[in-house]
């Protein structure tokens, strides 16, 4: 009887009837190790018994496992095995050498292949999106550390040359930096999982068009003080660089023990803050700069080499101008 194998539907069409299975030639012998469900297994039996179909061999069932009392078992001409189409010597030697060719190729190119829980990364692509993970996590810790509250909503933009690569591992490493916040083992594999369930909304938008910089991440998350986005870029050397935060201009690296500090733009406060923390024997590694306007809205960010103490904290909180200071590690 001539079958049409187009696709898995045309056969299971085809062979799950009784009719079908009748008008087979008086004698055929079935085996199906394909799928469950494509031989109707109440007409089976009968047929089985009619001596219509002369034999039958199954290590599949339409619902597995199969009941002890499965009305085939015990069948005349009968024979079933379980399900272990994969565990012949051939296929086990297979499936070992793919495994070990697919850890091989992450551990030495970073490439992700067959991965049920984390987007598929050629080994083409790995190196090109290992520096963009980097800042793409950087930003989203540092999103995660300053904002206060719930964040209901996340908005994760990528410009440029970051617009023509593969989305969803920049996607998972800014959310893996972001919900630390919440967990300190959470990684890229499981934090889009985490952020639904915390029925945060997350949204991706790529814009193929250039701007200042030749490649750009943006995040942005909706907090109780409003929206609040980040961007960082890559350097020619692939170094990732926060230049955005806040709507403020600033060029910074996000590395290490870290201050946030927000400010008026008024004189005496750089020497206020750097007698603080050089009393306290706490040296400063990198010192960056932004505001708004002149006399306006200002940030600093800067790198120290050990972690600041609450108390040296509330001092700097303490001088004139200064709005809010935070402590940032990454």
């Amino acid at each position: 009887m001539p079958l049409d194998y187009a696709s898995g539907a045309d056969l299971e069409a085809h062979l799950r009837t009784r009719e079908r299975l009748e008008q087979c030639k008086k004698g055929v012998r079935i085996v199906n190790c394909a799928r469950g469900g494509l031989v109707d297994e109440a007409a089976l039996k009968d047929l089985l018994e009619s001596g219509h179909v002369a034999g039958a061999a199954l290590d599949v069932f339409a619902k597995e496992p199969p009941a002890p009392d499965h009305p085939l078992f015990g069948t005349q001409n009968f024979i079933c095995t379980p399900h272990l189409g994969a565990s012949t010597t051939e296929a086990q030697v297979n499936v070992a050498l793919q495994v070990a060719e697919q850890m091989a190729d992450y551990l030495v190119n970073g490439g992700v292949t067959n991965a049920l829980n984390m987007p598929s990364l050629s080994a083409e692509e790995a190196p090109k999106l290992k520096p963009y993970m980097a800042l793409a996590e950087n930003l989203g810790s540092l999103v995660g550390q300053l904002a206060h509250g719930e964040l209901p909503k996340i908005s994760i933009e990528t410009e440029g040359a970051a617009a023509q690569l593969n989305q969803k591992p920049i996607v998972g490493a800014v959310l893996a930096g972001l919900m630390k916040r919440y967990s300190s083992s959470v990684n890229m594999v499981n934090a889009p999982y985490l952020a639904k369930e915390r029925g945060m909304e997350i949204r991706e938008i790529r814009n193929d068009r250039g701007g200042i910089y030749h490649t750009l991440i943006r995040v942005t998350v909706e907090t109780s003080q409003g929206r609040r986005s980040v961007a960082g870029t890559l350097f020619s050397n692939g170094a990732p660089r926060l230049v955005e935060m806040f709507g403020i201009s600033i060029e910074a690296d996000l590395d290490g023990h870290m201050l946030y500090i927000a400010n008026r733009d008024m004189p005496g406060f750089i020497g206020s803050v750097g007698l603080i923390l050089g009393e306290a024997g706490i040296n400063i590694g990198t010192f960056h700069l932004g505001r708004r306007e002149q006399g306006g809205d200002a940030i600093l960010l800067l790198s120290v080499d050990s972690p600041v103490p609450q108390e040296l904290l509330d001092k700097i909180c303490a001088v004139p101008n200064v709005q809010r200071v935070w402590p940032l590690h990454f």
